[in-house]
């Protein structure tokens, strides 16, 4: 007895991975802004911690990219006919 060996489908379509590409560089861009505003010196507070970028730029990114991530995920790719 022989088996058919139907050709391998993927779990999301085109269209999903490209939203889970999109939403994995918004979250690696998020991760990378906040990045940075130590100080070298022990004795020093660098102010530089508490700037826009960390605070509310890089976390809003981060939560956008999870968006963009659970989007991906929970749609069905549409077929035209």
């Amino acid at each position: 007895m022989e088996k058919k060996s139907s050709p391998k489908k993927l779990l999301f379509g085109k269209r999903n991975y490209r939203f889970l590409f999109l939403a994995l560089f918004v979250i690696a861009t998020g991760f990378a802004l906040m990045v940075g505003g130590g100080s070298e010196d022990p004795n020093y507070f660098n102010e530089e911690i508490f700037n826009f970028r960390r605070i509310r730029l890089a976390p809003t990114l981060i939560l956008i990219g999870f968006g963009i991530a659970m989007y991906s995920i929970l749609t069905r790719e549409t077929t035209q006919k």
